[in-house]
């Protein structure tokens, strides 16, 4: 017979470790390419130690002259708040009791909302390695005040089922925190939620920002923070240490994306910095736009398989991939080797004060379980990354 104990034991003990492994190693080739490490982790922070520049003891002389004066390698300790990454799941009392002396509807019906939460969860991650932290999905453009369809500028970071919060700035607009997006319409960039507009909401709808619930300038550190021209990361002013400002090559109208254009950059942000970059991440309209262009010039177009079972495409010898979120125009040229995912621990269920994960919804049937990870994304040489924008 299914009981409370039996799905929790369930949820910890069978379905914890596939939830986990298919989170770290599906959810994106980028994120793949990145390890985990629980290192530079004290207490809510990452307090990272790194190097930058070049050692100072070096030099040339006379033979009986004076050695170089000793001078090591200059650091700089980074300093960023662990985020909490949270994923729930709601079963219905009712559900429970139906399937309690059916042990296989009982696992079919887990397994539906565990994949239904790997998926939420792998679209999430997958958005906020391309974001700038902040959480912000897309703007506003205008509102239905007769219904409950919203014009976006893109809707590439929205999904159906995803719960919103609709912000004027930096203030929640009243009557619209965690609303749900019913449907997606991604021809006409417009989204349908589970809330009535009014006429007020209408009429201030092009100041409006959407985000993830509760997610408002909490989510990691992604790639747009990182390649930020102005303002602090990680603790330290750009303006007070420009080396932390990545190489960004915005195209002119007069030249074109080719291989000739990407390797010229690959080859600047080496002159520069010394970095080789082993990973190459643009749009997937971008990336068979760059397989067309190799193909028109009868050359092979050499693939590589990547962690997960991804597939990219190889330019000289470096994986080029195409992702959903990277945003429109962009290519990204990084060496993954300069980021670490820094975290408390691994994906865990948050318990309760019994030691119980699976708890009643305040005022529902049903009850909740919630998947949590408390980490931060951390590049150690952000200004040796490099950026291609405006690209066509």
């Amino acid at each position: 017979m299914v009981t409370m104990t039996t799905a929790q034991n369930a949820l910890k003990d069978l379905y914890l470790d596939v939830v986990s492994n298919q989170l770290n190693t599906k959810t994106n080739v980028l994120f793949n390419q990145i390890k985990s490490s629980t290192s530079d982790v004290y207490g809510r922070e990452v307090q990272k130690l790194v190097p930058y520049g070049v050692n100072g003891g070096v030099g040339a002389g006379d033979e009986g002259g004076v050695l170089p004066t000793s001078n090591g390698n200059p650091y700089l300790v980074f300093t960023s708040t662990l985020k909490n990454l949270f994923g729930s799941i709601e079963i219905s009392d009712k559900a429970i009791r139906a399937s309690s002396d059916d042990a296989g509807a009982f696992v079919s019906l887990l397994t539906a909302e565990m994949e239904g939460l790997i998926e939420a969860s792998k679209f999430n991650l997958g958005r906020m390695l391309y974001g700038d932290g902040t959480g912000a999905l897309t703007t506003v453009t205008s509102a239905d005040d007769t219904g409950q369809t919203i014009t976006v500028t893109s809707t590439t970071n929205l999904i159906e089922g995803l719960m919103i919060d609709v912000y004027n700035g930096s203030t929640l607009v009243t009557g619209f925190g965690g609303v749900r997006i019913k449907s997606v319409d991604r021809t006409n960039s417009k989204i349908t939620i589970d809330k009535t507009i009014d006429s007020t909401f209408a009429t201030s709808a092009s100041s409006y920002t959407l985000y993830v619930q509760g997610s408002k300038d909490q989510e990691i550190t992604g790639l747009e923070a990182i390649f930020k021209t102005t303002g602090t990361i990680y603790g330290l002013d750009r303006s007070t240490y420009p080396w932390l400002n990545s190489y960004i090559k915005t195209k002119s109208s007069s030249e074109t994306f080719d291989e000739d254009l990407l390797q010229q950059c690959l080859d600047e942000v080496e002159k520069r910095t010394g970095n080789k970059m082993n990973f190459i991440v643009t749009t997937n309209a971008l990336k068979r736009t760059f397989a067309s262009k190799l193909s028109a010039m009868t050359k092979h177009i050499d693939t590589q398989n990547l962690n997960g079972g991804f597939k990219a495409l190889s330019f000289n010898g470096i994986p080029l991939y195409g992702d959903k979120f990277v945003p429109s125009g962009v290519l990204y040229m990084l060496n993954t080797n300069d980021f670490v995912t820094h975290q408390l621990c691994d994906w865990e269920w948050l318990t309760n004060e019994d030691g119980s994960i699976l708890k009643q919804k305040q005022g529902y049937a049903s009850y909740l379980a919630t998947l949590v990870k408390y980490a931060e994304l951390v590049c150690s040489r952000p200004g040796a990354q490099g950026k291609m924008a405006s690209l066509s």
